[in-house]
């Protein structure tokens, strides 16, 4: 689902829903820098009082976090050229 779209329908009840809000806005703004702390910020609200000292992650990550990684590389790619 388009993250605007379910913000829009009063569905970001969880930080992490408010931050991928965030970080496709920075995407859409082409601002790099803010979407890379967003995504590090995204990876935090979502792993926090998970596991112990020798957690290890297992899970996926949902299908809207995939797409703003593809596209937060595609920025990176093309602000590098």
């Amino acid at each position: 689902m388009d993250p605007k779209a379910f913000f829009e329908q009063g569905k970001h009840i969880r930080l992490s829903d408010r931050i991928l809000f965030a970080l496709d806005l920075a995407l859409e703004q082409e601002d790099l820098s803010i979407a890379e702390d967003l995504l590090r910020a995204l990876d935090l609200s979502m792993t926090r009082n998970t596991g112990g000292g020798e957690f290890i992650e297992r899970r996926d990550y949902p299908s809207e976090i995939e797409e703003m990684m593809k596209r937060l590389d595609g920025l990176r790619a093309r602000q590098k050229d």
